[in-house]
C-alpha cells in the first residue's frame, strides 16, 4: 500500500468501531497506477450493511486528497476473507485487546474472538 494513500484511507473510520479502516485491515490494496488510484477493500463479513457507505467514503476522501488522480477505482472484495489477524496493533489497543488475544498457529482468530456486525437479518457473528 502506498503510504500517502494509507494515511488518507485510515481517516475513514469504521462506523461501528470508530477505528480507521486501514488499522482494521479492511484495505487489501491501495496503489497509484497508470490509470489513477485503485483500491481493493473488504468488510468484516460479506453481509455487512456498511459496504456501500464505506465505498463512498473511500471514494470521497481520495477525490478530495488526490485531485490530480485521473481516475479512482474502489472495489469491494471478499477474497481472502477478513479475519482478526488483519488488525493492526493500534486497532488492538483501541479495542482493549492484547496482541496475545489473537490467533496462535494452531487456532484461527475467529475461534478465539468474535466481532459483531448488524446485517439486514439481525446480529451476525464473525
Amino acid at each position: 500500500m502506498h503510504e500517502d494513500l494509507g494515511r488518507a484511507l485510515n481517516e475513514v473510520d469504521d462506523p461501528e468501531l470508530g477505528i480507521g479502516i486501514v488499522d482494521l485491515g479492511l484495505i487489501y490494496r491501495a496503489e497509484w497506477t497508470e490509470a489513477g488510484i485503485e483500491v481493493d477493500f473488504t468488510t468484516t463479513v460479506p453481509s455487512c450493511p456498511y459496504a456501500t457507505f464505506l465505498r463512498e467514503k473511500i471514494d470521497r476522501i481520495l477525490r478530495e486528497r488526490f485531485r490530480e488522480a485521473s481516475a479512482i477505482l474502489v472495489r469491494l472484495v471478499f477474497d481472502p476473507p477478513w479475519n482478526l489477524d488483519r488488525l493492526s496493533e493500534e486497532a488492538r489497543k483501541a479495542l482493549g485487546w492484547a496482541p496475545s488475544m489473537t490467533s496462535s498457529k494452531n487456532e484461527t482468530s475467529t475461534e478465539k474472538l468474535a466481532l459483531r456486525c448488524w446485517n439486514t437479518f439481525g446480529l451476525t457473528k464473525h
